[in-house]
């Protein structure tokens, strides 16, 4: 059956049917789907931090969670079945899951285990209100286009941390012979030649990871060869590279500025184990970091250049071998803590944005002044606001920030704030940890998109934190509060 928006049609390609029912992830018929998904209650729900404690022991790392949406969107490419291992289990990775399974995919969770069958798929049309919740679930028009020749994505959604536009995948996809155009909320696109992708060149004019992401997916399945240049260079392009190349397909030059990929025009299901998270394990950093603390962590792939470097020139002692690290933010001696530096972000291996909230925390603690500028997204701010309720003294002008430290006498002190984004809301939870009495996180949904058993976590390493859940009970008009340590 033709699509709506496509006037040329390849008869002789498998076209996609109206879209199959959503496989429903709270179906009680599938136990698979159902102890998975269901790590926390569906209320609200808030975290509480008893302040001042000390960190000590071992942290293991999750799955990366940027790899595991381009990954999980990455299947859609391949006949047959995907088993992806070390996939963390989070809103975020769970939203993708349903947006495959819209699309007619079969999915069974176990664990941290991922199997994803895409013989089924029959639409090229993914929900919309999961399109909605997050940037990654825009990746399927990739592949989409790849396998089917036409696909039809709602525009992306995620946190509100500035404008991230698609003119870059649209304009990429154009040069893989596609025709894309924006309609009533979604991007509407097919093979201009009716019958599919072809290879192309294109050079972004920003090395943007989710435009570089989608490409790569898209042109492996395209009809001869395509060179991208200025292309991300993340640990997680290697990531996605590493999987397609596992499921047939051939990608050079995945980790530099430049990816040649020769398309194929089948790729099979294959067995691929995720990457560990970079900035979970940043994040543990700083935790162990903004507590004065020493803990480890294990299994970390070190691939934080900038952030490393800035963390011990103030102060930090940080071991790497093999798998595990080791940090020491122990003061030396009284009268020594650690100092502040001044933070750019920039793509990789520049400093990452995704670590620049939880940083600010951490050195609005630190001796000497510090400047913070954010250069990715104009709108990485929203975080300062909150910070300032624990006593943190921060001056922002624009995508700048000069956060004072110590030298005007800070002392985080317990208090009431509430998650807005991400990693923002991670930020918050680590003023928490480290101030003198009760803090009180609203907004936690937020921050359960990408840390997978965070209170887990950190009460193995020593901190006193727990979830409180507000169950309202219509019945009764009531709410029922129950507090419990994971």
């Amino acid at each position: 059956m033709a699509s709506p928006f496509n006037p040329n049609p390849n008869p002789n390609l498998s076209s996609p049917t109206p879209k199959l029912p959503h496989p429903k992830i709270h179906n009680s018929q599938n136990p698979k789907l159902l102890s998975s998904y269901l790590l926390h209650p569906k209320s609200d729900a808030k975290l509480i931090i008893n302040g001042g404690s000390r960190l000590s022991g071992h942290v293991t790392i999750s799955g990366s969670k940027n790899s595991a949406l381009a990954i999980l969107a990455a299947t859609l490419c391949c006949s047959g079945t995907s088993k992806l291992k070390n996939v963390p289990n989070l809103s975020d990775t769970r939203t993708m899951a349903s947006i495959l399974g819209s699309l007619g995919a079969e999915i069974e969770f176990s664990d941290n285990e991922v199997v994803v069958n895409t013989d089924r798929v029959g639409s090229v049309e993914p929900e919309s209100s999961d399109i909605g919740k997050l940037r990654g679930g825009f990746f399927v028009i990739g592949p989409l286009l790849g396998r089917f020749g036409e696909a039809v994505v709602g525009l992306p959604g995620g946190c509100d941390i500035g404008a991230r536009p698609i003119d870059i995948y649209v304009r990429g996809l154009q040069a893989l012979g596609a025709v894309v155009e924006v309609r009533d909320g979604k991007v509407q696109a097919y093979a201009a030649n009716g019958k599919g992708l072809v290879g192309g060149r294109f050079h972004l004019d920003y090395p943007s990871v989710g435009a570089t992401e989608t490409l790569m997916m898209a042109a492996c399945m395209a009809e001869g060869k395509t060179f991208l240049t200025n292309v991300a260079r993340e640990p997680e392009i290697i990531d996605l590279a590493n999987f397609l190349t596992e499921s047939g397909a051939c990608v050079q030059g995945a980790g530099s500025d430049k990816i040649y990929i020769c398309g194929k025009n089948q790729l099979h299901g294959s067995e691929y184990g995720i990457m560990p998270d970079r900035v979970e394990t940043g994040t543990f950093i700083l935790a162990a970091a903004i507590t004065r603390s020493c803990i480890s962590m294990s299994p970390v792939f070190c691939s934080l250049p900038s952030f490393l470097d800035k963390l011990s020139g103030a102060g930090c002692k940080i071991i790497h071998r093999h798998n595990n690290l080791q940090i020491s933010a122990v003061p030396a001696s009284r009268g020594h803590d650690l100092r502040g530096f001044n933070v750019r972000t920039q793509p990789y291996p520049g400093f990452p944005t995704d670590l620049q909230p939880q940083t600010m925390a951490l050195l609005s603690t630190c001796s000497v002044a510090s400047i913070i500028e954010e250069s990715v997204f104009e709108n990485r701010m929203g975080h300062v606001r909150e910070l300032q309720k624990f006593g943190a003294k921060i001056e922002v002008c624009g995508s700048t920030a000069l956060v004072f430290g110590k030298e005007r006498g800070i002392q985080f002190s317990g208090t009431q704030v509430t998650a807005t984004d991400l990693r923002g809301g991670m930020s918050l939870v680590l003023a928490g940890l480290a101030s003198e009495g009760i803090t009180e996180i609203s907004g936690v949904s937020h921050i359960d998109r990408g840390y997978e058993n965070l209170e887990t976590k950190l009460c193995l390493i020593g901190a006193d934190i727990k979830r409180l859940d507000l169950n309202i009970d219509h019945t009764s008009n009531s709410i029922a509060k129950s507090t419990y340590a994971i």
